[in-house]
């Protein structure tokens, strides 16, 4: 599968607002946030930050989010949408999203956090280089959370 990247919009993010996870994964339902569906929503924090990805028929199959609060390094949040999970696309999906950011951002490392229930997403990052880097308590979701800072070099 190809993936295509784009630049967020209304459209986009109106339809990843309403996506639905099954079981545990509901945990990344975007309403579960309220300060994460507002970002998600706003958008003056899109600006090379967020970005829907496309297949080749130019349907909405994920999203990225791209932070660099330090030099040289980039934060990827992702999200693909919920009926492509668990179907062997996550570490295509995580590889298009790398070189996405080489190529726009030139980072030296790549950071991301994971909740450390997600075995599933953990392998497909250890399966791309990413290494642990510390876990830590994240107020989300209405409480506090188990997280796993994960890295990799860029």
């Amino acid at each position: 599968m190809r993936f295509k990247f784009e630049l967020m919009d209304e459209a986009y993010a109106q339809a990843i607002a309403n996506w639905h996870y099954e079981g545990v994964y509901a945990f990344y339902d975007m309403d579960q946030d309220a300060e994460d569906l507002e970002e998600l929503l706003d958008a003056h924090s899109w600006a090379d930050r967020y970005y829907a990805v496309v297949d080749e028929g130019d349907e909405l199959i994920g999203f990225f989010c791209f932070d660099q609060e330090e030099i040289g390094v980039v934060t990827i949040g992702l999200g693909l949408r919920p009926d492509h999970t668990g179907q062997g696309l996550g570490q295509a999906f995580v590889e298009a999203g790398l070189d996405f950011a080489k190529e726009r951002f030139a980072p030296t490392t790549y950071r991301l956090n994971v909740a450390t229930f997600n075995k599933r997403a953990i392998r497909v990052y250890e399966r791309l280089g990413f290494q642990p880097d510390g876990v830590f308590l994240h107020e989300t979701n209405g409480g506090r959370h188990e997280f796993l800072r994960m890295v990799r070099p860029g």
